[in-house]
């Protein structure tokens, strides 16, 4: 026996070290097998930062514009761009409040972050119950928070903060005991390399960035966006992410997006991205998404800060608690962005509604964390179901009143439910109907919570 027990312990660092020294071709379907890491799958909830020079003026139309004209961190494009939607509101707003003759460029000496605190952000975001945070390192507009030597006097250091933003936040980040990643986006509107030679600008400046943000900081998430120009080969995708998986320094631990060329969304990439809006399987049958997705979405109608929003804009804490819920049910994460201010504030009611989340999860994260989708991810309107092994979580959008009667769960006769914030089990019988939960002797004030509430049955069969 204990000879078969070194055998078998062999067997096993032998297949642990054939996975961690596997070598992916540059191409999509040997990059396609590399999972995405499994603490991204359990983390659940991540924090989306959008800070940059569009923080400065931080205008979007809120109304009679679609929700993608309602981006602030798109100013500078629908400024100029006459046939664009919104760009008469946009245009507009400049003229009036900083005149027809300022250029967007003279906004950078504004981006001062002069408030900016990397440590009190990441604590909120410790007590938000998020696992993860991406900041945008660089959006369409060029613009770089750390010192890229591609973009000279285009970047934090060389102007306005003369900071590395990104290098503070990731170290007070980590300090907090939270996974740091980036947004990185391909293409700049304005970069003139772009418009005359995209190979040129993809080999000298694409490459040389996206490397040195993951040799510099070692992120755990990269985040590409603004990949619709081009194919995926264009960008020459396969081999950054060859490179990024084989050899770089978190080749082991990175987790990846879908946002790589023109045709790899919810196709090729690492886990699949959705953006204000789930699109994923809601068939009757209540198939869920099997491959690991994330959907992204603001507090309010805009990534960047938008100071034009007003309360009506913001989602209420019951609808994101709910969003999370039912993202999570049907085997999601949810990156909730903020949109902090050109000196380096998070709006208040921002951290209000990150502080609500983490109120929430600090009682029923047990829910949400390390769960996978059960084989039904609903029961009528107001149940969303997640799992762990023989444990089965039932997280109800509203209070169910004296009884619930669940008929997709059954349970072994030794079986026990409780209410998750509560210390006492809760009765309960099987019956034709269903599984039949009795909380009369239960009131919303007793579940130490609000706007959701967690019923976990254990032995579920």
């Amino acid at each position: 026996m204990k000879g078969l027990a070194i055998g078998l312990w062999l067997l096993a660092c032998t297949l642990a070290v054939s996975a961690r020294d596997k070598r992916y071709e540059p191409s999509w379907k040997s990059l396609d097998s590399r999972p995405t890491p499994e603490w991204f799958s359990d983390g659940k909830f991540g924090v989306f930062i959008h800070w940059g020079v569009y923080s400065v003026p931080c205008f979007a139309p809120t109304t009679d514009v679609s929700v993608y004209a309602r981006y602030a961190e798109w100013y500078w494009m629908r400024l100029s761009s006459p046939d664009m939607e919104g760009h008469a509101q946009f245009k507009a707003f400049h003229d009036r409040v900083f005149g027809p003759y300022f250029q967007y460029q003279d906004f950078a000496p504004m981006f001062k972050a002069e408030l900016f605190d990397p440590d009190r952000w990441a604590d909120l975001f410790k007590r938000s119950g998020a696992k993860y945070v991406v900041l945008t390192s660089k959006h369409h507009e060029g613009f770089c928070l750390w010192p890229s030597s591609e973009s000279w006097n285009w970047n934090a250091v060389d102007i306005g903060p003369h900071r590395d933003l990104a290098g503070d936040l990731t170290a007070a980040v980590r300090k907090a005991g939270l996974k740091m990643g980036f947004y990185y986006s391909l293409y700049e509107w304005f970069n003139p390399l772009y418009h005359a030679d995209a190979d040129k600008y993809i080999s000298e400046h694409m490459f040389p960035q996206m490397k040195d943000l993951v040799n510099r900081y070692r992120p755990e998430i990269f985040w590409t966006d603004g990949e619709w120009d081009h194919p995926s080969a264009k960008w020459r995708a396969e081999e950054f992410l060859a490179w990024l998986f084989n050899d770089s320094p978190v080749r082991e631990t990175v987790a990846v997006n879908d946002r790589w060329g023109k045709e790899t969304r919810g196709v090729h990439g690492g886990y699949y991205t959705t953006e204000y809006g789930l699109v994923h399987d809601k068939s009757e049958s209540g198939a869920t998404l099997l491959h690991p997705w994330e959907e992204c979405r603001g507090i309010g109608n805009s990534f960047g800060y938008n100071r034009a929003e007003t309360l009506p804009d913001y989602s209420t804490p019951e609808k994101l608690i709910h969003l999370l819920a039912d993202i999570v049910s049907r085997g999601g994460n949810l990156l909730l962005d903020i949109g902090p201010t050109a000196d380096g504030r998070i709006p208040v009611i921002m951290e209000e509604r990150l502080l609500q989340m983490g109120e929430w999860l600090a009682v029923n994260g047990e829910a949400i964390y390390g769960t996978r989708p059960w084989r039904r991810f609903s029961e009528g309107e107001s149940v969303r179901y997640t799992s762990r092994g023989d444990t089965l979580y039932a997280i109800c959008l509203a209070w169910p009143g004296s009884s619930l009667t669940l008929e997709a769960p059954s349970l072994a006769p030794d079986g026990k439910i409780e209410m998750l914030g509560l210390s006492k089990p809760v009765r309960w019988e099987s019956g034709k109907d269903g599984l039949r939960i009795d909380l009369s002797g239960l009131c919303p004030e007793d579940a130490a919570c609000s706007y959701a509430y967690v019923i976990r049955m254990t032995q579920v069969k």
